[in-house]
């Protein structure tokens, strides 16, 4: 297994405006298989949980009391990135990185979970959002459940605006087995999958 891999810096300036992004957001499920580049999938994590302000820890997406429950875990496709193996590897928000976990390509196996839907078998790479819910819930303890979906929420629709920003196109799924996909990418029995984002050039 290779050792972290360091994702280049974030663009903070992008070709389309925030509302043109916005305006031109669709749920593709028609993806082609073609690579992304890594500062692609640099810019897509960042835009999940990527570090806004070092001083004060602040995130991309708000989260209640800074608990930050949310994993994300890439499901690379064979050539799906650039250079790298096919496999899964978890995002570190803390220096930008990204590391693997297993490899293989796992892509028809999560398809599989989530209702045959074959834009997750196509397309080149998948985000899978996952939480921890225990990291909030000690703080928040009946409005666990609540704050930690809206984080997700929040997480979802900046990748989904930064897809379109880089050209790309995705599509929120939520229709799944939670236990079948832990099952197939080997999730720790703490992550709960919340949405399964494929991403690739539209076809």
């Amino acid at each position: 297994m290779q050792e972290k891999i360091i994702l280049p810096p974030p663009n903070l300036k992008g070709l389309i405006s925030v509302e043109e992004a916005i305006s031109k957001r669709r749920s593709h499920r028609s993806l082609s298989d073609q690579p992304v580049s890594l500062e692609t999938l640099s810019q897509l994590l960042w835009s999940a949980q990527g570090i806004t302000e070092r001083s004060r820890h602040l995130r991309a997406v708000p989260s209640a009391g800074s608990t930050f429950p949310l994993e994300i875990f890439v499901v690379a496709g064979t050539f799906g990135i650039g250079g790298l193996a096919a496999g899964l590897y978890v995002y570190s928000p803390a220096d930008h990185t990204f590391s693997p976990l297993r490899n293989g390509d796992f892509r028809q196996g999560l398809a599989s979970e989530a209702l045959g839907q074959q834009a997750i078998a196509n397309a080149p790479v998948t985000l899978v959002i996952t939480a921890d819910y225990e990291r909030t819930r000690g703080r928040y303890r009946n409005r666990t459940e609540r704050y930690v979906h809206m984080e997700a929420g929040h997480a979802a629709q900046n990748v989904h605006l930064q897809a379109v920003g880089l050209g790309l196109g995705t599509v929120a799924i939520g229709a799944f087995d939670d236990s079948g996909v832990a099952a197939v990418l080997g999730l720790a029995a703490n992550y709960a999958p919340l949405y399964i984002m494929p991403i690739g050039t539209t076809v």
